[in-house]
């Protein structure tokens, strides 16, 4: 299903869909009110796009420098080419310890290389720690937001599902209670398990450590109990320094909630005493995209979802009506490089308004890519028919003046009767703007006249 057929079905509830809108928009202005607490804001910014820029320049020398570090301290480093390769490898470690049950916290990466199901398929039963990741998981669904994975559902649908899976009273939707009555499910969870997994949000090429950071405490607690621990990381999440991570760190919960900071930010050097750490390195089209000019600053992405926050079209259409696992801008411009003709109509799920850009903590040039996007995708053959001919008729047309002329005129008289027949999904949900009474080339001969 395309982007706009799909979120055509999200708009068959106008209500949830406002309520979707306005609740983004609320985080969006959160992020607005923090950041303009930060006089150096724009200098933050500034300097994170630079690291990551040079970072992406030098990759492969920053992430033997991390992986030799982070070896010398004791962590077992894992190179995975692909996502097939990263859950092989993750199910080797459990299998090679007996592990049956695994502790999650949350991971797109894992979500990106479908490592539940895998497992799943091999007897292992996999508890998403995360309390947004959890309820989706109860759902079999995935996230609909990276970073606030269920904002797509209302308290009431949460106590609905908590009353099928963890026999909370029915009709509950208190948060507070839900919210104990879930940590009680996974405390059990946590001291249960045989491994932890964990993503990593920066990992540092000059000490081998990396940084999960977290609101709900869920990384720490799996990390610190568990026997193994497993962290699954992108090749892209490398800074250089320890030194950077401030820079980061600022920018991060800022840019994602509205926060000062995230509630845990946890660094993680080296196992402790008895336990064994794995860190798992993945490529997974990555490189590809790194060799693609108009499009490796796509990579410097920090995963804030500040995108998605004040996106007016992810705001409208759900998380759902995305084709990739990562939806909403930077989604958008990530997916067509894993596969273009899959997700062909996700860089058109904008309005290239540039607000995307306008909130990346990191600087990266969105809606530029997401144009850039178009233009490929076009070149290959992947777009719509009806909208390869309505370019070819539009250039056709703009090149005659007389026939431009004409269309013009014919569209300002043919304006009331398009809004009363609601042809087309413009016209469905809008009306168009009553037609001025004279044109910009009858104004601009007048003005000429005049002089």
């Amino acid at each position: 299903m395309t982007h706009s057929a799909a979120a055509h079905e999200f708009q068959r509830d106008p209500a949830r869909a406002a309520w979707h809108d306005q609740t983004l928009w609320m985080v969006r202005a959160k992020r607005d009110r923090m950041a303009a607490r930060v006089p150096e804001w724009e200098q933050l910014r500034e300097a994170a796009s630079q690291i990551k820029e040079h970072t992406l320049s030098k990759l492969a020398d920053y992430l033997e420098q991390f992986a030799d570090t982070a070896a010398a301290n004791g962590i077992h480093v894992h190179w995975a080419a692909d996502g097939d390769e990263h859950n092989r490898t993750v199910h080797s470690i459990l299998k090679k310890h007996g592990a049956r049950k695994l502790v999650k916290s949350k991971s797109m990466l894992t979500e990106e290389c479908h490592l539940n199901p895998h497992l799943e398929k091999h007897g292992i039963e996999v508890i998403d720690t995360d309390l947004g990741e959890r309820i989706v998981q109860f759902q079999k669904m995935p996230p609909s937001h990276i970073v606030m994975p269920a904002i797509h559902l209302k308290r009431a649908e949460v106590g609905e599902v908590f009353h099928e899976h963890l026999g909370t009273p029915s009709g509950l939707d208190d948060p507070q209670q839900l919210t104990e009555a879930a940590r009680q499910h996974l405390r059990s969870h946590f001291l249960t398990a045989d491994a932890a997994l964990t993503g990593v949000n920066f990992a540092v090429a000059e000490t081998g450590g990396f940084v999960v950071c977290t609101n709900e405490g869920n990384a720490d607690m799996g990390a610190h109990l568990a026997p193994v621990h497993i962290a699954s990381m992108g090749i892209e999440k490398i800074i250089p320094r320890q030194a950077h991570l401030g820079v980061f760190l600022r920018l991060l919960a800022r840019s994602a909630t509205g926060q000062p900071s995230t509630v845990f930010s946890s660094h993680f050097l080296k196992p402790r005493p008895g336990q064994e750490m794995h860190i798992v390195i993945v490529d997974n089209g990555r490189s590809r995209q790194l060799a693609r000019s108009d499009y490796r600053k796509s990579l410097a992405c920090i995963r804030c979802a500040a995108c998605f926050n004040t996106c007016p079209v992810y705001r409208r259409s759900g998380g759902y009506s995305y084709s990739y696992f990562i939806s909403g801008p930077i989604g958008s411009i990530l997916a067509p490089n894993v596969d273009k003709a899959a997700h062909a109509s996700m860089p058109f799920a904008s309005t290239l308004c540039g607000s995307c850009t306008a909130v990346c903590p990191v600087k990266i040039d969105i809606h530029t890519q997401l144009l850039k996007w178009r233009q490929d995708i076009t070149a290959a053959g992947h777009a719509p028919w009806w909208k390869k001919a309505a370019m070819h008729t539009t250039a056709f047309v703009v090149r005659r003046p007389a026939l431009f002329r004409l269309g013009g005129w014919f569209m300002r008289r043919t304006t009331p009767l398009l809004n009363l027949l609601r042809l087309d999904p413009w016209t469905q949900s809008r009306d168009l703007p009553p037609a001025p009474a004279q044109t910009f080339r009858q104004w601009h001969n007048q003005q000429s006249n005049k002089k």
